[in-house]
């Protein structure tokens, strides 16, 4: 019952990001480092992924990687977005890095009880 609940509450949040990721495609793209090029494409791949990830976590089926994947999307996140955002003064990409952290040891720790 636990890791059911668990599993779903690392889903559905992602699921629901990867939706807002492709509705929102062009204020999200705001956020895309601007030395990476593609810029509005990476919102679209994102968006993809996070909804991959879900689907996968909640089916159980290739959880494992689904979750080390995603945990590794939110790594970088965090230190190639978030953290280089705060260190140039926004005080509220603390709040984004440390949520992406978490959520990425939410992930890792499923990862490590799923079989693929």
């Amino acid at each position: 019952m636990l890791s059911t609940l668990g599993r779903l509450l690392l889903a559905i949040p992602m699921a629901i990001f990867g939706v807002f990721h492709l509705m929102n495609a062009g204020n999200v793209s705001a956020m895309v480092p601007a030395y990476l090029p593609g810029g509005i494409v990476w919102v679209y791949i994102t968006g993809i992924a996070l909804l991959a990830a879900a689907l996968a976590i909640i089916l159980q089926k290739w959880a494992r990687t689904a979750a080390i994947l995603l945990a590794i999307m939110l790594i970088s996140f965090a230190i190639f977005v978030h953290l280089p955002s705060f260190l140039e003064g926004n005080e509220k990409a603390m709040g984004s890095l440390l949520k992406d952290l978490g959520i990425a040891g939410g992930a890792l720790i499923l990862a490590n009880t799923e079989k693929d």
